[in-house]
């Protein structure tokens, strides 16, 4: 595969997934937690109060908070990352209007209780669950549902914060604001959805941070094999990964050896243990978990680099 054509597929790998996830997120927040009036964070938290208050649809007020936010992002998230999420916030747009008119709908507009009468608690826990998987779709695949996730992505972007905390914090905000309305009940039944609506945030963003960091989840191999010439060249090209060689050195034998230092993604794991074995099933191997790998082909340091020129700075 020439490297155009691999930019080309990674973009419309990135447009299917983030289309994959937009579609999951408004089907799971239509159909588990509209029904139940339970609030969740974020602007679609947002359009769901105006919605339960005023009988505004949601996902016009969506498209309307979005644009704004998409306004002062533009310097600072970039052109790219940018057209994905108009992208990622027009298909959600339109997926929310579809996926309203299909359902049947209840006496008041709302769509009709799948689960049933009395199961709020059930259906908030597989809304929160299918929520949190959507948003990590999107993001894993550089795309961004838009709102507060703009807000999230941006700091996530210069510094090492997960984007779980930063829509915690942004999202305790929005969800207590159902407190403030008479709408929702008396106070006993306001605290009943500030409760859920809790629930479905803390849920929502662990399975969000679940789920990017097992993708993201890097181990460490060390390889002490006779036939390590053979092993370390067949890792740097079939499976295009850089390869560290260490002097080893036996204590009870006395022999000097080569070891095999190898960082790689988890889920290249099943594939690094084949390709070992295929050369020398009698190879020993070390397998860890490492905590954080950054620099080329992983993650990227976002950390801010003091200015040493300037005394100020020097400690």
């Amino acid at each position: 595969m020439t490297l155009n054509n691999k930019i080309v597929f990674n973009e419309v790998k990135d447009y299917l997934f983030i289309t994959i996830g937009v579609t999951l997120y408004s089907f799971a927040f239509t159909i588990f937690l509209m029904p139940y009036q339970i609030v969740s964070g974020g602007v679609t938290g947002i359009s769901a109060i105006i919605y339960y208050i005023t009988g505004f649809h949601l996902e016009n007020t969506y498209i309307i908070i979005n644009g704004f936010l998409l306004l002062v992002a533009l310097k600072i998230l970039g052109l790219k990352f940018l057209m994905k999420t108009i992208y990622a916030i027009i298909m959600l747009y339109l997926m929310l209007y579809f996926a309203q008119e299909i359902f049947p709908k209840q006496d008041n507009g709302l769509p009709i209780k799948l689960m049933g009468e009395g199961q709020d608690f059930m259906s908030m826990i597989i809304g929160a669950l299918l929520s949190g998987m959507a948003l990590a779709t999107v993001f894993l695949n550089n795309g961004s549902t838009g709102g507060t996730d703009i807000i999230a992505a941006s700091v996530n972007k210069y510094h090492n914060i997960s984007l779980g905390s930063v829509l915690i914090s942004i999202d305790l905000m929005i969800i207590g604001s159902c407190m403030f309305f008479p709408q929702f009940g008396n106070y006993i039944e306001r605290a009943h959805k500030v409760v859920f609506g809790f629930c479905v945030m803390a849920m929502e963003n662990y399975v969000l941070d679940y789920v990017m960091n097992m993708r993201r989840q890097s181990v460490q191999f060390m390889i002490f094999s006779r036939k390590w010439q053979e092993i370390a060249n067949a890792i740097g090209t079939k499976m295009d990964h850089g390869v560290t060689i260490l002097d080893g050195h036996g204590w009870y034998t006395g022999q000097k050896m080569k070891v095999l230092c190898i960082l790689a993604k988890k889920r290249e794991s099943v594939n690094m243990f084949r390709l070992i074995k295929m050369i020398d099933p009698n190879a020993f191997v070390s397998q860890s978990s490492v905590i954080g790998v950054y620099g080329e082909g992983f993650d990227e340091m976002k950390v801010s680099v003091k200015n040493f020129n300037n005394p100020k700075d020097v400690k």
